[in-house]
């Protein structure tokens, strides 16, 4: 029976219309029923994801082309410096550098691995607030860091010599201030390209300047 457009059974009570739906015939074998659904495989699904994936030493910030980049930045002072790739939070090469300068400090007979980081640290800081103050764009913190760590490489060659020769001469004293002035120019020419500052490097120089002369005070005492 129908009432109000519903049909009525004995058995399950009153049926919607839209549930009454004719059967499908079944086309299926007993044991071999038929495949809606055909699964994507696993290595077809991630594989074009797995091979677009960078190397793992880029995923954590590592890449040597352009660590050799920098470092050729730093040993040819006369060199324009590539602004995108100097506007990086690089630490790889900062780290072994400091970690490098310490040890040639060890093997002067100076254990002052507290002291290098400690400094590097505070000057860091300095410098970060410096030129966010002095530029227009601003920069971060890891930038900064990265930029003082490379420009730390002369420095190296610097306590190297401490370990033959005394830097308490006059020698010495030239010497030294050559270190200070070429550190000190190759942070603030990467400084100034990185953050469009022309016209400031003499600015820029002069703090870099006092941070690296306390580094060559702890090679040459």
């Amino acid at each position: 029976r129908q009432y109000g457009g519903y049909e009525y059974s004995q058995q399950s009570g009153f049926v919607p219309p839209d549930m009454m739906q004719q059967q499908q015939p079944y086309t299926g074998q007993i044991y071999q029923p038929t495949q809606t659904y055909t699964p994507t495989s696993a290595q077809s699904f991630y594989g074009s994801n797995f091979e677009d994936e960078p190397p793992l030493l880029e995923e954590l910030g590592i890449n040597f082309d352009h660590i050799w980049q920098k470092t050729l930045t730093v040993l040819h002072p006369l060199k324009v410096a590539d602004g995108s790739i100097m506007n990086e939070t690089d630490l790889a090469g900062p780290m072994v550098f400091c970690l490098a300068f310490g040890a040639t400090l060890l093997l002067a007979g100076k254990i002052q691995f507290g002291y290098v980081y400690g400094i590097s640290a505070i000057g860091c800081l300095g410098m970060f607030c410096l030129l966010n103050l002095m530029s227009v764009t601003g920069v971060s913190f890891g930038c900064v860091a990265s930029v003082l760590g490379y420009c730390l490489l002369p420095m190296i060659l610097l306590s190297t010599f401490a370990i033959v020769f005394s830097l308490q001469g006059t020698m010495g004293i030239i010497l030294t201030a050559g270190i200070i002035g070429w550190c000190s120019f190759s942070a603030s020419k990467i400084f100034i390209s990185a953050l469009a500052m022309e016209g400031q490097q003499l600015l820029v120089a002069y703090p870099c300047a006092l941070l690296y002369g306390v580094f060559a005070l702890i090679s040459v005492f």
